[in-house]
């Protein structure tokens, strides 16, 4: 399994691409004008204590107030250090309105709702993750292998001896940490103490509202948390980012024989590896199997479907292979569209009902191991009796849709609108209203170009019989800015 890393970078936004085998994996975007916050502290303000809701929203400088529920809140003790429990009270008598505190952004803001935040603080470098509030020594659940681990922990815990750590503060061995040596903890742990005593310093300056840790652009997170043993390539179309990713991989992978390689050819490099057409696929509803089935992905507010349909594919056996066959296939691909779409948080996976049990085994067998490579932490249930496949994926961004696409002012996100048909109707109704309220001779309606074009073809009957039972004349006039939807009768 070989993996490249495509950057692309222009004056209005980053794009990071991971490939393997050919194949588009994740796409990750940062418009400049409105760069994530995940990752960002804030010195911030109590706005609104909310008992009901367990909960505070926080003002951190930014248009909307961040949301801090008690359970994302780090109970400290007299050293500053977080305890475990959690101590009696009501939030209103944890946190009052105008209390300064300090909170790290755990989810950017979506849609009408704020950044979700909390105040258990966490700096990540290449090998670990620093827990300023904490005493607790962790591993990456995603490294494996009970040797290595415990060769892992060890060499943290000696590596912290020999810093005269003395307990000021926890980390995580990141899942990148996989054969680091005793020196890349070192550097890390040094690169993180004066991390955190330079966010300390700016905390300490005052109550103010403000930043007071900036996550690194997208570009330097990607090479710091995407780079693993199967990355064989970094190609980066811009000039001043790619001697940045140069110095960063010098400076804190110098053991690795990967480089990046700065990318001039003629045809932008997104095109040349089909990344623009995977994009736009990535938009669409639909996603075709090679078997001839596909997947209708619907995302809403509260949870994304996933639809498996055989389609056009007959197979060649007999009704459970074929059906096994195409369950199978959407599996794999619905994991990596999970990737490349970004999706999270609940999400409900039809697949075509199986009736043999070890079919159904199978099919779950074959979508946990298409998730393993999903950095992204997720929870699968059970087929369920309705033949459903319910999980949840972490959500920390927006979604390739949220990004990218923005509602239709037609339907509003609903994707349909009222047919002409029914529109002709509500016209009509509209003409009776009218007709009973006001003694004039004649009536003006205006209405879109299909919808005028049916009053005067297939609706003229209708029409003309409700012009003898209004006793008024009904004239049209087309209005090119209105949608199918619109229309107004007016006295004429």
């Amino acid at each position: 399994m070989s993996e490249e890393i495509l950057i692309n970078v222009t004056p209005m936004e980053t794009r990071i691409a991971l490939v393997e085998n050919g194949l588009l994996e994740e796409i990750s975007i940062e418009r400049h004008n409105n760069r994530g916050r995940v990752g960002d502290i804030f010195q911030g303000k109590v706005a609104r204590v909310m008992p009901g809701m367990g909960a505070v929203f926080v003002d951190i400088g930014l248009e909307k107030a961040g949301f801090l529920h008690c359970s994302d809140i780090a109970f400290l003790d007299v050293d500053g250090f977080e305890v475990h429990g959690k101590p009696n009270g009501e939030i209103q008598s944890l946190l009052s309105n105008g209390q300064s505190l300090v909170v790290q952004v755990s989810k950017d803001a979506m849609g009408t709702k704020g950044a979700r935040l909390t105040t258990r603080l966490t700096l990540p470098s290449r090998n670990l993750v620093y827990l300023p509030r904490s005493r607790h020594l962790g591993i990456s659940q995603r490294l494996e292998g009970e040797e290595e681990r415990s060769r892992l922990m060890v060499q943290l815990q000696d590596c912290l001896k020999a810093e005269s750590w003395n307990e000021q503060g926890g980390f995580i061995i990141r899942t990148a940490a996989e054969g680091a040596d005793a020196g890349k903890f070192t550097e890390d742990i040094q690169y993180l103490k004066r991390l955190w005593a330079k966010v300390e310093r700016r905390i300490a300056n005052d109550n103010e509202v403000k930043t007071v840790y900036r996550e690194v652009p997208l570009y330097l997170r990607t090479v710091r948390d995407l780079i693993t043993p199967q990355v064989e390539k970094i190609s980066v179309d811009n000039r001043e980012s790619f001697e940045v990713i140069s110095q960063f991989l010098q400076d804190f992978v110098p053991e690795s024989k990967l480089c990046a390689e700065s990318y001039t050819g003629e045809r932008p490099i997104f095109d040349l590896y089909g990344i623009e057409e995977e994009i736009n696929r990535a938009l669409g509803r639909q996603v075709k199997l090679k078997s001839g089935g596909d997947l209708v992905i619907d995302q809403t507010e509260a949870m994304t479907t996933i639809d498996v349909n055989t389609g056009g594919y007959l197979g060649t056996r007999n009704h459970a292979e074929t059906i096994l066959k195409t369950n199978l296939e959407a599996a794999t691909a619905l994991a990596r569209q999970l990737r490349i779409r970004n999706l999270g948080g609940i999400i409900i996976i039809d697949f075509i009902d199986m009736l043999d049990i070890e079919h159904q085994r199978q099919l779950q067998r074959t979508l946990g191991k298409a998730l393993e490579k999903d950095p992204a932490r997720t929870v699968v249930t059970e087929l369920s009796q309705l033949g459903l496949i319910e999980m949840t994926r972490k959500r920390t961004r927006e979604s390739l849709g949220q990004i990218l696409n923005c509602h239709c002012p037609v339907c509003q996100g609903l994707g349909t609108q009222k047919s002409a048909e029914t529109v002709c109707y509500e016209i009509f109704r509209e003409i009776m209203r009218i007709a009973q309220a006001h003694e004039n001779d004649d009536l003006l309606v205006m209405a879109s170009q299909v919808v005028v074009d049916r009053l005067l073809d297939e609706e003229s009957n209708t029409l003309a019989e409700l012009e003898e039972i209004v006793s008024k004349t009904v004239k049209f006039g087309v209005e090119p800015m209105y949608t199918q939807e619109q229309f107004d009768v007016v006295l004429f």
